[in-house]
């Protein structure tokens, strides 16, 4: 899913806020020829006090929303909503990769372990979402990776060699290019002394940390760049005392920093950043108390060296799988007899049906720091190289209890990609029962086609595996318009379409097969389809956490 990018300061707070998804194509096509678009059965009138969760135990197992961390643990609304209607929730951010490991590799858990524990707290269980995806990934620690396999008889100049980066140049505790600030309610001095075998570092003595991480920062001289460029980085540091923190910033549009836990010794901490600006500055950040010394500031770009050998497909490949395998292993072994299902593989398909690759995919300019192609480096052909056979491999090794599934969008509407999923699931299967099951995100509109839904319901239950709607809603405002209000007449067509979808379902997907559904999202105000430019209303209770009509229409679909 196309959700949140991260560590951007205001944007964060909007992000986090609100559950995005992924690529789809919820607002094109029509009803197919010969179909009409749903309409309410007014004779069918549930009990619309009744509990979702409650309502759907003669159907299937599983009611989930979508959540975030921030509304759960803030909302009482938003909690009480979702305790009320849902036995397993989808984390929206909180378990992709981008959102656990870090520029250096290090994996924080925090936030994900905070929501699992409030929902393990309120008697919810976890569906894991999600282990591989082209997406929200870290993609510069992973293209890091590649770029440290490559070997160079030339190695690439030190753009900062001539901005005092190993803090030679200055008088007395000044350094040449470098302003030292200590601001806020912070205290901190700045001194000259002797460097990692050199005769002088800057070391930073912080008294009284700040409020803000960066109160107290020495900043650099922008210095030049080719925009876009991995650039990497090295510098020298130790502390007096173990446990504080030195962050390195990479200050342009894209704000980038790099955290380093120092020890008492020298050390040379290495790694990338992708950036995208032409004239960056470097700044060190100290936000704990402690003594900092830091020495020998390089970067470099890898593109600059010359007789460059990078690493070969074959030592790239076991690089990235091995990454891969890790990312696997230790998150599924971090919630072992916690989670019970996960979504292994993440939107592997293009709509055409072709597993996504760099020849058939471009990762945009703007998504260079958070999209990368498994296919690309490990393999993408249906054979033993296959990157989402590795991947369920790997996922079953870790921990057999848990269910597997692979999970994709437009299912509904593309033929194509849904006969490619069921060739996909029956190929890794052949290798093992490896796959469990397969999420239908069907993130759809009034447009979209009936018979599509149907199609896909029973071409993916034609592979004996479990089925999952994993992530619905109905969006309204396909014209994108920024005024968009929705009418009675709107809301009930929405309400018509929950029914048909869950309807088709219960029809088309044999009881034993049906995993369960989750809605994508807790109130419209939450859905990543509102925003404040293409407001929208696609879930199943208001901005007041209030039942809609399409609330009602997903009971009527239970009901013979």
């Amino acid at each position: 899913m196309l959700k949140y990018l991260k560590n951007i300061p205001i944007a964060a707070i909007i992000i986090i806020m609100t559950i995005s998804s992924c690529k789809k194509n919820n607002d094109v096509g029509g009803t197919d020829p010969g179909t009409t678009n749903p309409t309410n059965n007014t004779g069918n009138n549930p009990d619309t006090s009744v509990a979702l969760k409650t309502a759907v135990q003669s159907y299937f197992p599983n009611m989930g929303l979508a959540v975030t961390y921030t509304p759960m643990s803030t909302i009482a609304a938003y909690l009480a909503t979702v305790k009320k209607h849902a036995n397993v929730v989808t984390f929206g951010n909180e378990l992709k990769e981008g959102s656990v490991v870090g520029n250096s590799g290090a994996y924080n858990y925090a936030t994900a372990d905070a929501l699992y524990n409030l929902c393990a707290t309120n008697g919810l269980q976890v569906y894991g979402h999600t282990l591989v995806w082209y997406s929200q990934q870290n993609a510069t620690y992973l293209n890091g990776i590649i770029a440290s396999l490559s070997t160079a008889t030339n190695p690439a100049p030190n753009l900062v060699a001539g901005l005092n980066g190993d803090f030679e140049s200055g008088s007395g505790n000044s350094f040449t290019n470098w302003t030292n600030l200590a601001g806020g309610t912070s205290s901190a001095t700045f001194t000259a002394v002797a460097g990692n075998a050199t005769p002088r570092a800057m070391q930073v003595n912080v008294a009284t940390a700040g409020t803000n991480g960066y109160d107290v920062q020495s900043i650099g001289t922008a210095f030049s760049m080719t925009s876009g460029h991995t650039i990497n980085f090295s510098v020298d540091v130790k502390a007096a005392a173990a446990g504080g923190k030195v962050r390195v910033v990479v200050q342009n549009a894209n704000y980038q920093q790099y955290d380093i836990t120092p020890t008492t010794s020298w050390a040379t901490y290495t790694f990338s950043l992708t950036v995208a600006e032409t004239s960056p500055v470097i700044r060190f950040n100290f936000p704990n108390t402690g003594t900092y010394t830091i020495d020998n500031l390089t970067a470099s770009d890898p593109t600059q060296a010359t007789g460059v050998q990078p690493g070969t497909p074959a030592q790239i490949s076991t690089a990235i799988d091995n990454e891969m395998k890790k990312y696997i292993t230790t998150t599924m072994t971090h919630y072992t007899g916690k989670i019970g299902a996960w979504d292994v593989v993440n939107e592997a398909f293009l709509d055409n049906g072709q597993i996504r690759t760099n020849t058939n995919y471009t990762i945009p300019a703007a998504n260079i720091s958070n999209q990368f192609l498994y296919g690309q480096y490990i393999g993408s052909k249906y054979d033993a190289n296959n990157y989402i056979l590795h991947a369920f491999t790997y996922a079953k090794a870790a921990d057999p209890v848990p269910l597997r599934f692979i999970n994709d969008y437009n299912l509904e509407y593309s033929s194509a990609k849904t006969d490619s999923m069921k060739a996909l699931v029956t190929f890794v299967n052949k290798n093992g029962q490896l796959i469990d099951g397969i999420g239908t995100q069907m993130h759809i509109s009034l447009n979209s086609s009936l018979s599509g839904i149907d199609y896909a319901f029973k071409t993916l239950a034609s592979t004996g595996l479990k089925i999952r709607i994993s992530e619905l809603d109905v969006t309204l405002n396909t014209s994108k318009s920024a005024t968009y209000t929705p009418d009675a007449t709107a809301l009930s067509a929405q309400s018509a379409m929950y029914k048909y979808v869950i309807q088709s379902y219960i029809k088309n997907v044999p009881a034993a097969q049906r995993y369960g559904v989750t809605v994508w999202g807790v109130s419209d105000t939450d859905s990543w389809l509102n925003t404040a430019t293409t407001p929208d209303a696609p879930l199943l209770f208001d901005s007041k956490y209030a039942k809609k009509p399409a609330y009602t229409g997903f009971l009527q679909g239970l009901q013979p």
